[in-house]
């Protein structure tokens, strides 16, 4: 799996990677995970407001940080919330 947090560098953005780690390596989830911080390349899938969570290519959380829980769903499951 594919993971790219995209985020200026902002206190959420922060939070996004920070808990994206954690829910990761908790449930020993095999993943590559990415920050991207360049306003070039957030903008290239059409984010706005940051934070986003793109998983395999698809934006599946953006302008908000979800709670631990969702994350775990959305990695486990990969049934994808915007």
């Amino acid at each position: 799996m594919k993971i790219k947090i995209l985020g200026t560098g902002c206190p959420k953005c922060k939070l996004l990677e920070k808990i994206t780690r954690e829910v990761v390596e908790q449930y020993g989830i095999r993943a590559e995970i990415t920050k991207v911080e360049d306003i070039m390349e957030i903008m290239k899938f059409n984010v706005i407001s940051p934070p986003a969570l793109i998983v395999d290519g698809k934006i599946v959380v953006k302008g908000r940080v979800p709670s631990n829980e969702e994350l775990k769903e959305i990695l486990t499951t990969k049934i994808f919330r915007i």
